[in-house]
């Protein structure tokens, strides 16, 4: 990219930090890459090296301070250049417990103290980053953590929570509500006695929980502990240290560490893996953000005339194709993988990066551990300043294997479009949408029977494999399935609304790609009708747990679900030639019926041609089968896998009003 200015790189001499000359660059691609270790800060008890990658400072200062926030520094060092756009300088003596800040001057200008790049651990609010023993914040128990066994993408279930969200309301029955403690306590309960915290997770029966985002972000003013605030956290500001405000202690920059760590190993020693929600695309400012303050314009794109670009819709976007903006993301996610055993990534806007870097974040992965889940959303909210062809858009997830993405075809086939509540879809029974079901039936990849039938507009076919596509009907972002559906069905009775949630897990859980929950719709939650409830207080986000006392009979039905899908790998080929061979949709007269059959015994199924019917329909249908014997597995919004629900005998099985059957021989 042609810069608008020139942008001037001093050469400074060996011992001082005035320039000997200038070099001039005409293109960020001209800048210095980091040969080594890209550390920022490397502690021994004898001494701490400190390193800024700054290629365009004049000067750099370190400033060492007793406290995170506030007070004058006790010491200012000057750091000296190097080849590489590395400054280094070294503090001697035991600077554990101390707290540091750079300041670069760019031309004429002091940038202001800025935490660097590479802050692994931070004083409150996230100011200044702190000199710390990695190793002393280990849990007991650290070194023998391991991660659950996963021997395929395609046995995974993901589950999306906010910390707070998932325990902050007093039926928890949870201790350390809204923190990252609170998925570490075992034994919590409702008034009534229902499992909270680990115990519903386990319960349930998930493989993955999806963190939203758990590092560092600005909207959160962690001094303030004890008054009500609530952000997602979609608005980082140093990406590789956790949050402090879900830390029982966000002065002290050891807690935050330790407590993620005992929370990611509870998750593990219950056997669930832990997804962290990553948003490399933007940051929460520019000016006065770090990367800013350490190199002005680098990590940035921008448009022809200079100004930044938005392709996040929150201000600026993130440029990864850029040789250190890619490393930094690539190191950034192995650092989370072997610092704290993190076991998967969702990509905010993962559109607006280029695919290059995923693959090289793929390929990182790899090395480490083959198993950890990388997907993301396969789109922007603008027009990246790249090349579609470059983007890690959903229609290029085929050249990106090993990554998946989210089917909005299939969440909007199912409830309705984004940006149009009062528009229902399938659910709803409003005619069309049944090409897109099958879609997701199939988990998004090329199948003979998903194409054009006059009726119904056919989605492209993005995904080479079922396991990267992500099947769900609602997530953080937007109205959650119950809200979405009383607005769309004004005045439809609670117990039929019951029944199309019912109906769509039973979609999303049959799918051949990977299925996606919404923290709280297993128990019918709402946000009282809130769309984008990013930083709506408690009553609108917390999950009442008392909802699962009145709705007992929903959770049972989506937990007895993710039991049958676990136990019947026809559900689950992960292979799109199996699928292929093995998935035939049923011929159905009229609309808002789906049926598909999944033939012969797939994967070594126990089963036999397990049939599986979605009628969203508010009268009955009759489907007709082969002759022969039917064991029915699900109806009527029941399921019982292990001892089923009845034999029918005959060619034709009838299915309730909104409402799924599954029959096997």
């Amino acid at each position: 990219m042609k810069l608008n200015r020139l942008l001037i790189l001093p050469m400074l001499t060996a011992m001082g930090c005035q320039p000997a000359q200038q070099r001039v660059y005409h293109s960020y691609d001209e800048y210095p890459v980091v040969k080594g270790d890209w550390e920022e800060m490397d502690y021994s008890p004898r001494a701490t090296r400190f390193s800024l990658w700054a290629p365009t400072a004049k000067e750099v200062c370190l400033k060492l301070y007793a406290e995170g926030q506030g007070g004058e520094p006790l010491q200012t060092l000057s750091m000296r250049p190097g080849e590489d756009g590395l400054w280094t300088v070294t503090a001697d003596g035991d600077q554990n417990g101390r707290f540091y800040a750079f300041n670069v001057k760019v031309d004429s200008t002091w940038m202001g103290d800025t935490p660097g790049l590479w802050a692994k651990a931070v004083g409150v609010n996230g100011d200044r980053a702190a000199v710390l023993d990695m190793d002393a914040t280990d849990p007991e128990g650290w070194d023998k953590d391991v991660r659950p066994q996963l021997e395929d993408f395609a046995n995974i279930v993901l589950y999306e929570m906010h910390h707070r969200d998932f325990s902050i309301h007093p039926s928890s029955g949870v201790e350390h509500r809204g923190k990252f403690l609170a998925l570490t306590e075992e034994g919590t309960s409702t008034p009534g006695g229902q499992a909270t915290g680990i115990d519903h997770l386990k319960e349930l029966g998930v493989t993955h929980v999806h963190l939203l985002p758990s590092f560092d972000f600005s909207s959160v003013d962690e001094t303030r502990p004890d008054q009500p605030q609530y952000n997602w956290g979609y608005d980082p500001k140093n990406y590789n240290v956790p949050e402090g405000s879900y830390s029982t202690d966000a002065y002290t920059p050891a807690t935050r560490i330790r407590q993620f760590k005992q929370m990611v190993m509870a998750l593990h020693r219950a056997g669930i893996r832990v997804v962290m929600d990553v948003v490399y695309n933007h940051t929460a400012v520019t000016d006065g953000g770090n990367f800013q303050l350490t190199v002005p314009g680098y990590f940035y794109r921008h448009t022809q005339d200079g100004s930044l670009a938005n392709a996040s819709g929150c201000g600026n976007e993130t440029a990864s194709e850029r040789a250190m903006m890619r490393r930094f993301m690539v190191q950034s996610v192995k650092y989370w993988v072997e610092e704290y055993h993190v076991d998967g990534f969702r990509f905010d806007l993962m559109g607006i990066h280029d695919m290059a870097t995923m693959r090289a974040i793929r390929a990182a992965l790899d090395e480490i551990d083959p198993t950890i889940y990388i997907y993301g959303e396969g789109w922007a909210a603008g027009s990246p300043q790249l090349p579609a062809d470059s983007l890690a858009m959903k229609n290029n997830v085929g050249q990106m294997p090993g990554i998946a993405a989210f089917s909005d075809e299939f969440r909007d086939s199912l409830r309705g479009p984004f940006g149009n509540d009062a528009l229902g879809a399938f659910l709803a029974g409003r005619k069309g949408h049944e090409t897109g079901i099958r879609f997701g039936i199939a988990g998004g990849v090329e199948h003979p029977q998903v194409g054009r039938d006059g009726k119904n507009v056919m989605p492209k076919f993005w995904a080479n494999q079922p396991t990267q596509f992500i099947s769900y009907v609602s997530c953080h972002d937007d109205l959650c399935l119950a809200d979405r559906l009383k607005i769309t069905l004004p005045g439809l009775p609670a117990d039929h609304l019951k029944a199309l949630q019912k109906l769509a897990e039973t979609a999303v859980l049959t799918s051949q790609g990977v299925p996606f929950i919404f923290a709280g719709d297993e128990v019918m939650r709402d946000k009282c009708g809130v769309h984008n409830s990013y930083n709506s207080p408690d009553e609108v986000n917390a999950i009442d747990w008392t909802l699962k006392e009145t709705n007992r009979d929903l959770f049972d039905y989506v937990s007895g679900l993710i039991a049958m899908r676990k136990a019947h790998p026809a559900f689950r080929l992960g292979d799109a030639r199996l699928i292929r061979q093995h998935l035939e949709f049923l011929p159905v007269e009229g609309d808002n019926v789906v049926a598909f059959r999944l033939n012969g015994q797939p994967g070594g199924d126990s089963w036999k041609d397990i049939t599986v019917v979605l009628n969203a329909r508010d009268t009955s249908v009759t489907i007709k089968l082969p002759e022969g014997e039917w064991r029915t597995v699900c109806r009527d919004g029941r399921i019982d896998c292990r001892n089923g629900l009845g034999v029918t005998k005959g060619n034709c099985i009838q299915v309730a009003a909104r409402s799924a059957l599954i029959v096997h021989r």
